[in-house]
C-alpha cells in the first residue's frame, strides 16, 4: 500500500531540521519497492548567498544530501521503524554520483530511491533526482540505521 508523508512526518522520521532538511513531502512510498519525494528550490536557500551568488546554482552535494534523506526515509519505513524510534539515519557510502543539468532556484526536484539490497543493516539504494521529466543527478547511496544511544 503507497503511502504520503507530509512536512510534518518526515519531520518525525528524520533529525534533519533547516537548513539541511532537504525534502518537503513524500508523494509516494511503497516500503521495500520505492519512494518518491519533492524539494521546492527557493531562492532563499541559506547555499545561494555564497554558491555563485551570480548564478546560482544548487550544489552537488545538497542534491546528493537530498537524495540520500529521500532513501533514508524508504529504509526508515521498509525496516518497521515507527516515528518515535530512537534511530537515526548515518550516510555511510556513495558510488557513481553523476550530475546531468544544474538545478536553479523556481526548480522543484522530484527524488526517486529504490533498494537495491540489505544486507548486513546496511541499505544500498539507487537513486535519481529530476526537474521536470530531465535527469540532474544519479547515485547509489549507502545508509545505516543506529540507535542514537550508541553512537
Amino acid at each position: 500500500m503507497s503511502i504520503s508523508i507530509d512536512i510534518h512526518g518526515i519531520l518525525k522520521r528524520l533529525p534533519h531540521r533547516y537548513p539541511l532538511l532537504l525534502v518537503d513531502r513524500v508523494l509516494e512510498l511503497l516500503p521495500g519497492e520505492r519512494i518518491t519525494a519533492l524539494k521546492n528550490i527557493s531562492m532563499n536557500e541559506p547555499c545561494f548567498q555564497g554558491h555563485f551568488p551570480d548564478y546560482p546554482v544548487m550544489p552537488g552535494v545538497l542534491i546528493l544530501e537530498a537524495l540520500a534523506q529521500t532513501a533514508a526515509l524508504l529504509g526508515f519505513n521498509s525496516s518497521g521503524l515507527s516515528p518515535e524510534s530512537t534511530a537515526v539515519v548515518l550516510f555511510v557510502g556513495i558510488d557513481n554520483a553523476r550530475f546531468k543539468r544544474v538545478v536553479v532556484p523556481g526548480d522543484q526536484l522530484k527524488m526517486i530511491a529504490i533498494p537495491v539490497r540489505n544486507k548486513g543493516g546496511i541499505w544500498k539504494f539507487e537513486a535519481k533526482a529530476y526537474v521536470e521529466d530531465q535527469i540532474v543527478c544519479e547515485a547509489e547511496l549507502m545508509c545505516t540505521y543506529r540507535q542514537r544511544e550508541s553512537l
